[in-house]
């Protein structure tokens, strides 16, 4: 019994390490880091967060898509004076040469509907679909629920 939990601590402690450090590529495109912040029951939402960065020429991406929600739509925002507006978007441009970053208080993803409860340290597919580029199906670590990469504190 001690054995096995040994062996859970050291797989969950390498499950975290390996958390922070995935990424994945479709041609020109590469797709950094893809995680959700944890939800609990009483939240129907949540989001889900990357980096894209375009080695090639412009695109743009037209849309996502998982199981773990009823619908997941692109959306992005932003902050007018004190009130906070989220604005559903069509698709999200990523130009040639740039990285675009979808991460919380801005560009995101949006899951709607959630299906059950995102938990800290699970994981789930996530398909992307670029005008150019085509499909990439990406691993979406769950992390906690304060998770920020590369975000300013202070919104």
């Amino acid at each position: 019994m001690k054995l096995t939990s040994l062996l859970a601590t050291v797989a969950l402690s390498a499950a975290t390490v390996l958390s922070h450090a995935h990424s994945f590529q479709l041609g020109a495109i590469s797709i950094g880091h893809p995680y959700a912040r944890a939800t609990t029951a009483a939240q129907p939402t949540g989001g889900a967060y990357l980096t894209l960065t375009n080695k090639g020429a412009d695109d743009r991406l037209l849309s996502a898509s998982a199981d773990v929600a009823k619908s997941v739509e692109l959306h992005r925002m932003t902050m007018e004076g004190d009130v906070m507006h989220m604005r559903r978007l069509d698709a999200v441009d990523v130009p040639a040469g740039q990285t675009v970053e979808l991460k919380p208080g801005a560009l995101h993803v949006m899951l709607v509907g959630l299906k059950a409860p995102l938990q800290q340290g699970d994981h789930f597919p996530m398909t992307l679909k670029f005008e150019k580029a085509g499909e990439v199906t990406v691993q979406v670590n769950v992390e906690a629920a304060d998770a920020m990469h590369d975000m300013k504190h202070g919104m």
